[in-house]
């Protein structure tokens, strides 16, 4: 199950977080920043995967931003028990993603992004859903959002 996705500039600056399990406020500032920091400080040589505080922790970076993916076991598996989830899929996922909000917005960048927050957030809630990934068709993912800006655009749309 995903626990939480990061999207971070090179310089460790956090321009989304989504989280899926509820942590307090001060241990998600310790845990992103601490996260960001083993992220940003492994060089192009080593793995992208990383274990951390008990997540599985996937990472990937794509021009100026890191996309990173917390996971932890099902809560309904119990206490101790192992995290199963594929870290090569979770790389797929990311993948996916980028291909998607590149599908979207042309080349995606951090601007787009910082600009354009709300409509990310659309994008990764069509993608997933209480930490589970539910959709990757890229046409399905798009078309909601699609339907939003052209209805914002139109004069008299049913949201104005």
């Amino acid at each position: 199950m995903i626990s939480f996705l990061l999207m971070v500039n090179k310089q460790g600056q956090t321009r989304l977080s989504s989280y899926y399990a509820w942590l307090p406020m001060a241990e998600r500032v310790a845990l992103e920043s601490e996260i960001i920091r083993k992220c940003l400080s492994r060089s192009e040589l080593q793995c992208s995967f990383l274990e951390y505080r008990g997540y599985k922790v996937v990472y990937r970076r794509y021009a100026s931003l890191f996309f990173i993916v917390g996971t932890r076991p099902d809560a309904g598996a119990g206490p101790g028990a192992e995290n199963n989830e594929n870290e090569l899929g979770m790389l797929e996922f990311i993948h996916m993603l980028v291909e998607t909000m590149d599908k979207w917005a042309g080349s995606i960048c951090e601007l787009d992004i910082m600009y354009q927050l709300e409509q990310v957030h659309f994008l990764l809630d069509e993608m997933v859903m209480n930490g589970y990934i539910v959709e990757t068709n890229k046409s399905n993912i798009l078309k909601p959002i699609d339907l939003m800006e052209r209805e914002s655009r139109k004069d008299e749309g049913m949201f104005r």
